[in-house]
């Protein structure tokens, strides 16, 4: 589709180009301007319909953004975002220069001038920032008849009207209906006779992931948002959750394999921005192997005794390593579901103990056949092998499950304590585990 509009854009076919994009959903529209050079991508754009427009630059990624709002006249950025739903709209304003954004909010109407501001004084990532302003309220005095003409009057401006909020005359929230309740009851039943009183809210301040889980937990299409004083100020709606979950997701993988989370998409980071995300966890988890080096050169003699011990030692600290990153997988993705607490941690590590034990024996007793048949080693090296890696299984599915419980209790990421973290503790223990045991079963 790409290549055909780029021959539309050579031959001048544009009345064939918009009524192209006419057939297509503003989805399939934003993901083939993305793939444009300037100059075509702000033809194309300027051939969609004005009520067509807003919808389709909502899809864009930010880059993509950035560029066409830098190309628009200022007459065509004002009516874009007045157009845009207003926690959208927030998003674009918060990427672009103050200079831009000044000038942009200087023309826009007052209503979304009020929304944006409002969005932006809002911490990043909470209910407040990722909120819209755009839905319907009523009044507990409200007759159907009322709603009816309120909802058909501002449909069109609202995120959603499934979910109708009740509010008093202080925007204090007390109740929602749905739509359906208001379809069945005669015009003349007031609001207040058929409202549901037990509304489920959040507040502005708390954190979009606890927002997200919250929507999951008690299967809601949306959920209204609230001040400190209870007055009703926006909502979330599961759109919402979707860029949340594939946010928050995105976020947990980087961290849980040592690089610091980034906006943006893999091909439009710079060598340096991927650099930068990567080295500062590389460097620390150098300098931290540094234990596992000190504890070789400690037992640097033993191992001169017994140089087929040294074979054996990558594949206990691998061993070790897996384990404590299962445990640490396993437990960092409860944590995330709500399904673990931290009041839980001692059920998960005499669960994961026992766990362990049982992994441990079973790699032990295969790997004591290998060394014997296959090795070719003494019986007390393979007694020193198969101990070290059942302690060793054992200790790292500890640390691999109480670390990430832990960080949560101390309001840190518990995604951070993830494999690379995890497992350089464990090369470390287990090292110790080893030598000590071979001191003590071969003298040496």
């Amino acid at each position: 589709m790409k290549e055909k509009i780029e021959v539309l854009i050579d031959e001048k076919q544009y009345s064939k180009i918009k009524d192209l994009l006419s057939k297509m959903y503003e989805h399939d529209i934003a993901d083939i301007l993305e793939e444009l050079e300037e100059k075509e991508l702000i033809k194309v754009f300027r051939l969609l319909p004005k009520s067509q427009a807003a919808d389709v630059f909502s899809y864009l990624d930010t880059d993509t953004q950035a560029k066409l709002i830098s190309m628009l006249s200022d007459t065509e950025a004002v009516n874009i975002i007045n157009d845009m739903a207003a926690d959208d709209a927030t998003d674009l304003i918060d990427e672009m220069p103050a200079n831009v954004v000044k000038r942009l909010l200087n023309k826009v109407d007052k209503e979304t001038r009020r929304d944006i501001n409002q969005l932006l004084k809002y911490p990043d990532n909470s209910a407040g920032s990722i909120m819209t302003t755009e839905y319907i309220d009523l009044k507990e005095y409200n007759t159907v008849r009322d709603a009816t003409k309120i909802i058909r009057q501002e449909y069109d401006e609202t995120e959603t009207i499934e979910t109708i909020f009740i509010t008093d005359k202080s925007r204090k929230l007390i109740g929602t209906i749905q739509l359906k309740d208001l379809i069945v009851h005669n015009d003349d039943v007031m609001i207040s006779d058929i409202m549901d009183s037990d509304v489920l809210s959040v507040n502005t301040l708390m954190d979009q992931e606890e927002v997200a889980n919250f929507i999951m937990d008690y299967d809601l299409t949306s959920v209204p948002v609230v001040d400190s004083e209870n007055k009703l100020v926006g909502i979330v709606t599961i759109d919402d959750v979707v860029d949340i979950i594939e946010e928050e997701a995105t976020e947990d993988i980087e961290k849980m394999n040592a690089i610091l989370p980034t906006e943006k998409s893999y091909l439009k980071q710079s060598i340096f921005d991927i650099w930068k995300s990567r080295i500062p966890w590389l460097l620390l988890l150098m300098v931290s192997a540094t234990f596992t080096g000190k504890i070789i050169q400690h037992y640097e003699e033993s191992l001169a005794a017994m140089v087929i011990l040294t074979a054996f030692i990558p594949m206990i600290m691998d061993t070790g390593g897996n384990a404590g990153g299962q445990a640490s997988a396993t437990i960092i993705r409860s944590l995330s579901l709500n399904d673990v607490e931290f009041k839980d941690i001692l059920k998960v590590i005499f669960k994961e103990l026992r766990v362990s034990f049982f992994v441990g024996l079973t790699l032990a007793a295969a790997n004591f056949l290998k060394l014997l048949f296959i090795d070719k080693v003494t019986t007390k090296v393979a007694i020193v092998v198969c101990s070290t890696l059942v302690l060793t299984v054992c200790v790292a599915k500890v640390i691999g499950c109480s670390l990430p419980m832990i960080a949560k209790k101390m309001k840190f990421d518990p995604a951070v304590m993830a494999s690379p973290f995890i497992t350089t503790i464990v090369d470390a223990v287990s090292l110790f585990i080893y030598f000590k045991i071979a001191v003590s079963v071969l003298g040496i």
